[in-house]
């Protein structure tokens, strides 16, 4: 028997249900579903001609063109393509941009072909709308623990470790540091947006009580924190992590410069990825010399230079150490300390990875505390 056609948005993003997007290339790449992939009814120069169409001589005058436009080996082959999905997805769906035209085609030539796969009805317009609404929800009804902690206390090893939590920038791609940049893209504000609305889904679904963000400025990255959940985490309770100097350290040092490096290598190849590595751990520190001030930066500067030289000389890590040591105690130590002044009066606990997580399970359960 066939499967029916959904609004059912809810279980889609809870259940990962695969999506076939039928909407043009273009529209894919503006904003995305995370479980979606683009097969489209027209390419963009297709789409284009057919909405110009649609506007000189209306809607019959505009399918008419749609279907000279996709026939004979061009139809052939979007098929062949919609009918490996569906043999590889037989539990997904398939939508276009407002349930219509586009994706009811899609499925009639499939059922030409005797297969019968349902359509989301509203299309991407409504589980966008969906999407904004869970996030819109959320930041109004979760209560939010934020964990704020110096550079290279190893925040998101606490997030990491703990069930209740939102990896915030492992959804941007982005650390969300001068340095924070890595080798893949940001998705798109959009995608970007559909994800986190999925993982705060997922977590209304899985968990209660209190949910840990890292804390973030409003951009992470190029991309920006929805207004009404950063202005919630601005409301929120807030926990400090604190480990030793050395260990901070040794954390930028593996984040920023182990780990870093290998991402640049493995996308690029040893000798152009550790080059383009160089280029852009130097092109970071130049981002922010205003704020050094320009002797600061210089000093930095030849230190890094030096260190990078080290390292890619004879694998030599140890001259990095200076050049963080320098940063953080010259730079994000007193930036992150001015920052702390304006939040005091919202911290309900300090401590190390373990004891944070540790006080976290009993927060969350505590009806007695803030956001539990």
């Amino acid at each position: 028997m066939p499967r029916p056609n959904t609004r059912d948005y809810e279980q889609l993003f809870l259940h990962d249900l695969p999506l076939m997007d039928t909407r043009a290339p273009v529209e894919f790449a503006q904003g995305a579903f995370p479980s979606a992939h683009s097969l489209p009814l027209m390419s963009d120069d297709e789409r284009a001609q057919v909405g110009t169409c649609y506007k000189r001589h209306g809607q019959e005058a505009a399918i008419r063109l749609g279907h000279q436009l996709v026939q004979g080996e061009t139809k052939a082959a979007r098929l062949a393509a919609w009918k490996a999905f569906v043999a590889a997805h037989p539990e997904g769906y398939l939508y276009c941009f407002r349930g219509g035209l586009r994706s009811h085609t899609v499925q009639r030539w499939l059922a030409d072909e005797g297969i019968d796969y349902p359509l989301v009805e509203g299309g991407y317009k409504a589980m966008r709308r969906y999407l904004i609404g869970v996030i819109e929800q959320q930041a109004a009804e979760r209560p939010l623990l934020i964990l704020g902690g110096r550079t290279g206390t190893g925040k998101t090893k606490v997030i990491d470790r703990v069930d209740a939590c939102i990896d915030l920038e492992g959804l941007a791609h982005h650390r969300g540091s001068s340095f924070g940049r890595r080798v893949r893209e940001q998705p798109t504000q959009i995608g970007f947006e559909n994800a986190l609305a999925v993982a705060l889904l997922k977590q209304r679904q899985a968990v209660h009580g209190a949910l840990m963000l890292e804390d973030e400025s409003r951009l992470i990255g190029r991309l920006s924190l929805p207004l009404e959940l950063h202005q919630a985490m601005l409301r929120s309770p807030l926990v400090l992590l604190e480990v030793p100097f050395e260990t901070r350290v040794d954390t930028v040092l593996e984040d920023y410069v182990v780990d870093l490096c290998a991402e640049y290598v493995g996308a690029f190849g040893e000798e152009e990825g550790r080059r383009r590595y160089a280029d852009y751990m130097l092109a970071s520190l130049d981002r922010i010399r205003k704020r050094l001030g320009g002797e600061r930066h210089g000093e930095i500067a030849a230190l890094m230079a030096a260190a990078l030289e080290a390292q890619m000389s004879h694998g030599d890590l140890s001259l990095h150490r200076v050049w963080i040591e320098r940063l953080l105690a010259q730079y994000y130590d007193p930036m992150y300390d001015y920052q702390l002044g304006k939040k005091l009066d919202r911290v309900v606990f300090r401590g190390d990875r373990d004891a944070i997580c540790d006080w976290f399970e009993n927060y969350r359960s505590s009806p007695s505390l803030p956001g539990g």
